[in-house]
């Protein structure tokens, strides 16, 4: 499959090798609204590790060098996926694989930022920050991108651990390099957070995932069996999100905000196993939509309830 999407690749390249690349494709291929998301969690992450009291200096490096890291791997991801992408009606157009951005061109890119922003961690923030870093952009852009997206319906679960790094990152940047328990309630809200997040949408693009060859759950295991990973993903978020009171790290008000949501949350996911099926794809985009006001709203609380706390 891979060598086959190759050849479709480079041939499409050729077709294509005559447009010129704007300065707006180069900026697409790093996925800016996904960094802009990743760094509200990593200074969510960092405001709750350090009480609600950050360094202005340390803060700025922690941005900048996890804003770096994950526009890098969005750049990698764009670089290999150029193959599957060019199959896809949601991602054809991105500039690699309309061949706007040449894959060299992509790749120097994708390392040259990653590394950048791993030094900026590593010297500049912690060493704990950039190792935190570095494991996300090694799941991501090699462990996701390369092997899980294309042979495993755990991709989406799997991946998560990248999608759970900045908060990480940025805990580690507050609290001087200690990665405890509350910590890790929060390194597991976002990792419980993005199946439900995500299955939704791969419900929405299933037949483009079919048709790039793409082994999501909605594909191999169908709709049913999808809404229910989606419950028992968002059951078990809804008591690991407020761990965070009851280790003193967050006020009542985060444990009523979020327990509020997260109910909600759980009741529309429980509400996808009753709807008909040709109410399917309504209801995942409902629940997809819900998501991000979920996650907009964690951050928001996790940063007002330790100032108000």
């Amino acid at each position: 499959m891979q060598a086959s999407g190759m050849a479709l690749d480079e041939s499409h390249v050729q077709e294509l090798g005559s447009a010129k690349a704007t300065f707006r494709d180069y900026i697409s291929i790093m996925k800016w609204g996904i960094t802009i998301a990743n760094l509200m969690a990593t200074f969510a992450g960092m405001w709750v590790a350090c009480h609600g009291h950050p360094s202005l200096l340390a803060m700025l490096f922690t941005l900048v060098g996890t804003a770096m890291v994950v526009a890098g791997g969005a750049a990698l991801n764009n670089y290999y996926d150029r193959d599957i992408d060019q199959l896809m009606p949601r991602t054809k157009k991105r500039a690699v694989a309309q061949g706007k951005v040449a894959p060299g061109a992509a790749l120097a890119i994708g390392l040259s930022m990653s590394v950048v922003g791993l030094a900026v961690l590593f010297f500049l923030v912690d060493w704990q920050a950039a190792a935190c870093g570095f494991v996300g952009l090694f799941v991501y852009s090699y462990l996701y991108t390369v092997w899980f997206k294309r042979h495993t319906t755990l991709n989406t679960v799997l991946g998560g651990v990248s999608g759970a790094m900045p908060p990480l990152i940025g805990w580690a940047a507050g609290s001087g390099g200690s990665l405890g328990l509350g910590a890790w309630a929060l390194f597991f809200t976002f990792f419980l957070w993005q199946p439900p997040h995500f299955l939704p949408l791969a419900m929405k693009k299933t037949e483009d995932y079919r048709a790039a060859g793409i082994p999501m759950l909605p594909v191999v295991r169908g709709f049913n069996e999808t809404k229910r990973q989606i419950v028992l993903y968002t059951a078990a978020m809804l008591p690991v999100s407020l761990i965070l009171t009851t280790l003193h790290y967050e006020g009542w008000i985060y444990f009523v905000v979020m327990a509020m949501l997260g109910i909600m949350f759980l009741v529309m996911a429980i509400q996808g196993l009753f709807v008909k099926p040709e109410n399917d794809l309504v209801w995942a985009n409902k629940l997809f939509r819900f998501s991000l006001i979920y996650l907009m709203a964690l951050c928001v609380v996790l940063v007002a309830s330790v100032s108000i706390f």
